[in-house]
This record gives C-alpha cells, structure tokens and sequence, in this order.
C-alpha cells in the first residue's frame, strides 16, 4: 500500500529552528559524560556522549548553513561566526578565567600554573596542548578544564567547515556527490588513524583528542544535513522500516562498540561504527518523536537539561573535582552534590549569560542574513515518504 506523497517540510523564514526531541539527545549525551566523570569510567560510554555531540553539531550547522543558502542563494560567513562567536564564547571563557583564578589563588588544588597551558586553552588548542605537553592532561591547565579539548575539535570545525560547504555548494551541487565528497573524508581520517594506531603505535591520547582524527564523528553529523535530513528531505521507507529495524540495528552496532574492549579497535575502527549507527537513530528521533520510548526526551525535565547541556558539559569536571577534594564522601555522595551543584550553576550560566547571547545573536542575525522568500520547490513524483510531525514552534537553540 502506498502513502500519499506529502509536501517537504518548507524552510524556516527565520534563523531560528526547531528540531524535536534534539534537546533530549542533547541531554542524554552529556548525562553519560557527566556519569561517567563522576565515578563510572569504564562502565558507562562516557566518551560517546563527546561522540553524539559531535554528530549533533555537524548536523545542526549544516542544515541551518543549508537552510540559509536555499534561502537567499548564498552563506553569511560574517553572520554564522558572529553566531558561534556569541554561542561559544561567553560561557566558556567565563568558566576558564573562574576555574583559573581559583586554582591560581589555590581553592583548588591542582597541578602547577603554565601561562603557556592556559594560552592554549584561550586560543582553542587544548587538544595539541594535551598532545605535545610532558605531562599531556595535567600541563598548565586548571582542574577539570581539560574537558575544553573537544571545544577545540569543535572550533576548528566552525572554521573550516563553512567555506568547504561554499565550495561544494559551488562545485559540487548535487547533494548526493557532496555526501559522497564528505564521506571520503571520513574515509581518510579513518585510514590516518589507522596509520597512526597499528604503524606508528600512537596511544590514546594521540587519537582521542585531535582534531584530525576525531573530525570524521562531526562529519557524519554534516552527511546527514546534506542527505536524508530528517527535517527536510523525503523517505521512502515506511515508519516501520525505521522503528522496528533500523534503529535496532543501530543500537545493536552501538552496544558491540562498547563491548569490545580491544584498544586498537576503540582508537579506529569503533568512532567510525559509532558515527554509521548515530544515522538512522538520528532520522527515527526527529521523524517519529511522538512513538513509545522517544517521547522520553521530549518530557520538560529531559528538555530542560538539554538546554543547559552546554554550561553543564563546561562546568562538571572542574565541580566534581573541588568536591572530590574538599568532602572524602565517597564518588556516590560526591556525585549527588556536583550535579545539584552543576544544574543550579548551569541555569544561572543559562538565564545571565546563554540567553542575552541568544537574544543579540538572533538581532544581529536579522540584520546580517535578511529574510528572503524561500524558492519555489521543483515538482516532484509522488513516492513513498514518512515525514516528522512538526513540533512546539519554540525556537531551537543552536550548538
């Protein structure tokens, strides 16, 4: 039986976006970091909360870059790094310079000062800083600041990324051949990370952090705005199809990359499985928010800790570690408190600090990227398609 073909989800007028249930994800992520810091590393995937975020933050810029050159047939640079600008920044250095001047007056015990550590925190390399330091983690950074590591994959990101999507838009503007030009990117990062882990016996550390070998995790995130985009582009598998097959196989690659356990395979191999499972649990999420256990990230409480997702991943480490030093209670009670403490810090960052940002950011915005009317969409053959029900028209908070 065919489904009536349906209209594609038509491009917002304005920057601001709505994604369902992406909040949720959100939360879910930076739980299993927070989980994981607090005393459970090694049983709870901690590091595939950094890995969910990063896929969220290729497919969030992407399909709000995507969005905005079908718009008005080109890409601000000036606006979108206005935007991060204004996204990334206030909170983060705020959380560096306190974290700094509580171990530099010694609140907070800690290894000793570097100026050269904290530069490169200022300057988004913590991830080489770690890399090329002696002492890697512990060198001129202040406790629980060296989280700042994937900031720095991130920024680097945000820097390259939009003028290589300008390029592909230019060069390469069938939106298949640019998901294939992406994937070979993918590609070769995990062919370099094989390189460095089974030939040039890197470590960890080495393949963890860089920004060369883990940019594929945020890759795939920005295959998925170009191609199959939950919220824009057709389907023509059934509901069904994603929920009852998909998404179980997906959870299923999921869990044998937590499984085994072998290192070489965790440093190459399992970011790559991790970021081909994230794809169809992606589309499921947003496409079908309203089915069974989805609706869980979409309760208030879940949502909530979503949108603070940002100051918490910011604050957690350097808050469990004064509380590990000063209360001897045991991880368990220690873990209690740094979350009352992180959510309750989180939400002051949030309301001073994340929203006024959010506010100027939305005006300079308008003022940037004008609204312009959306193209009119090429006819197309009726075919089978399943598309998200359309959600609360808040607006959506980008990465």
């Amino acid at each position: 039986m065919r489904v009536p073909a349906a209209a594609p989800v038509p491009a917002p007028a304005s920057r601001s976006l709505y994604i369902p249930s992406l909040d949720g994800i959100r939360a879910c992520a930076v739980m299993l970091v927070f989980v994981a810091h607090a005393g459970l590393r090694g049983r709870v995937p901690g590091e595939f909360g950094v890995t969910v975020f990063f896929f969220l933050s290729g497919y969030l810029i992407t399909t709000l870059l995507r969005l905005e050159h079908e718009q008005s047939g080109t890409i601000s640079f000036r606006a979108f790094y206005l935007r991060r600008v204004l996204r990334i920044f206030p909170p983060l250095y705020l959380v560096l310079v306190a974290a700094t001047l509580l171990w530099v007056a010694g609140l907070v015990p800690g290894p000793p000062f570097s100026p050269g550590g904290l530069l490169a925190q200022a300057v988004f390399l913590t991830n080489y800083s770690i890399i090329l330091m002696p002492n890697g983690w512990w060198t001129g950074h202040a406790p629980g600041t060296w989280i700042f590591w994937s900031l720095a994959v991130e920024e680097h990101f945000y820097l390259a990324f939009p003028l290589l999507y300008m390029a592909l838009l230019r060069f390469v503007p069938s939106r298949h051949r640019q998901a294939f030009v992406l994937a070979g990117l993918c590609v070769v990062v995990l062919g370099w990370r094989l390189v460095l882990v089974y030939l040039l016996g890197a470590g960890k550390d080495r393949t963890y952090v860089a920004t060369d070998t883990r940019i594929d995790s945020i890759l795939f995130g920005c295959i998925l705005g170009v191609l199959a985009n939950p919220l824009l582009d057709r389907t023509r598998l059934r509901s069904g199809d994603w929920k009852y097959a998909l998404v179980p196989v997906a959870l299923l690659g999921l869990v044998a990359t937590f499984v085994v356990r072998d290192a070489r395979f965790q440093e190459t191999a399992a970011y790559t499985v991790q970021g081909i499972c994230l794809f169809p649990l992606f589309i499921a999420v947003v496409r079908y928010h309203d089915w069974g256990p989805f609706q869980l990230l979409n309760v208030g409480a879940v949502k909530l800790i979503g949108v603070l997702s940002y100051s918490i991943y910011l604050m957690h480490p350097a808050i469990l570690w004064a509380v590990d030093r000063t209360l001897h209670q045991g991880w368990k009670v220690e873990a209690v408190i740094s979350l009352a403490l992180t959510l309750g810090l989180a939400y002051i960052m949030y309301e001073a600090v994340e929203k006024p940002a959010t506010r100027l950011r939305k005006r300079l915005s308008r003022v940037l990227v004008p609204d312009r009317p959306a193209p009119q969409p090429r006819p197309t053959t009726p075919e089978v398609v399943a598309m998200p029900t359309q959600g609360s028209s808040a607006p959506y908070q980008t990465p």
